[in-house]
């Protein structure tokens, strides 16, 4: 149960960073951006191929690995696509933040997932 609390703080960190850029409202450099999430993405995808067989296991433990890594993987082709539109079509801070919410909500939501089964491994194994 512990896990979902960890895997709330990337969530909260990108929650801090959107307000922070909210409260600026500068747009971010789009090259860096995009380079920076695509060499992540690399990495990410990589991970969640070799812990895919794992996706639908009981366990909260292996169901955390592989959330963390698929939802990994999709902020970073999130956090691409927000560095592409901010260089060739909406020079703002506005797709960094919608991009940001998305992922805030996604951890959430992987975080609400462990701690179910984590609830119910608690309540298998006091019965």
């Amino acid at each position: 149960m512990a896990l979902a609390g960890i895997l709330l703080i990337p969530g909260l960190a990108t929650l801090w960073t959107a307000w922070d850029k909210f409260m600026t409202l500068a747009a971010p450099a789009p090259v860096p951006l995009s380079l920076t999430g695509l060499g992540a993405l690399a990495v990410n995808l990589s991970c969640a191929f070799m812990l895919a067989r794992y996706r639908y296991g009981k366990g909260s433990l292996t169901r955390a690995a592989f959330l963390s890594a698929r939802n990994d993987a999709l902020a970073n082709v999130a956090i691409i696509t927000a560095g592409l539109v901010t260089a060739w079509l909406w020079a703002s801070a506005w797709p960094d933040l919608i991009v940001g919410l998305g992922i805030a909500a996604m951890n959430a939501d992987a975080a609400h997932e462990v701690w179910k089964a984590a609830r119910a491994e608690h309540r298998t194994a006091s019965t």
